[in-house]
């Protein structure tokens, strides 16, 4: 508006590009909507967590599993669908081996966070790599190597000492 390069037909394609965009992300939210419906009528939380309880496995060693698949869906999968499809099915589980819900809710996001920059495929890299048309994706991955490692850090602290995630009323 400043610049008066906003004109009614800039604005009329600004409108449709985000319309656009969003009919995509409703698309993708009816599509994990019934998914989910489906997972849970086929009873398959209940199936994991039969399958887990048969299992000699401590529940600390479940999150970790559970965290192993969200980095490695996140390195393809971008974190929405990623989330919608996931939590219906690992949530009854996390539910019934006894852990805080607040506490697996800020975990699951900051490993999804971590996932979509995990190499080979970090999806938020190859998303920068295409904007910063100069810049290779490897030299990106050099570049957020550090923040991954002190990621990786903060995600071992919260799911190892939860009160620092839950410590605020």
């Amino acid at each position: 508006l400043a610049r008066k390069s906003l004109t009614f037909g800039s604005l009329f394609d600004i409108l449709t590009d985000t319309a656009r965009t969003s009919a995509m992300l409703f698309a993708v939210l009816i599509g994990a909507l019934i998914f989910s419906n489906f997972i849970n009528r086929a009873g398959l939380p209940s199936e994991l967590l039969d399958f887990v309880n048969g299992l000699d496995v401590s529940p600390m060693m479940v999150i970790m599993v559970i965290l192993l698949i969200y980095i490695i869906l996140g390195m393809v999968f971008e974190s929405l669908s990623m989330l919608l499809l996931t939590v219906p099915i690992f949530f009854p589980l996390v539910e019934s081996l006894g852990f805080d819900l607040v506490w697996f809710g800020i975990v699951v996001v900051v490993v999804t966070e971590i996932s979509l920059i995990t190499p080979p495929v970090g999806m938020n890299v190859f998303v920068l790599s295409a904007v910063l048309k100069d810049v290779k994706a490897g030299t990106i991955f050099k570049g957020v190597t550090p923040f991954w490692c002190a990621d990786i850090i903060r995600l071992a602290l919260i799911t190892f000492i939860s009160s620092i995630s839950l410590f605020l009323p």
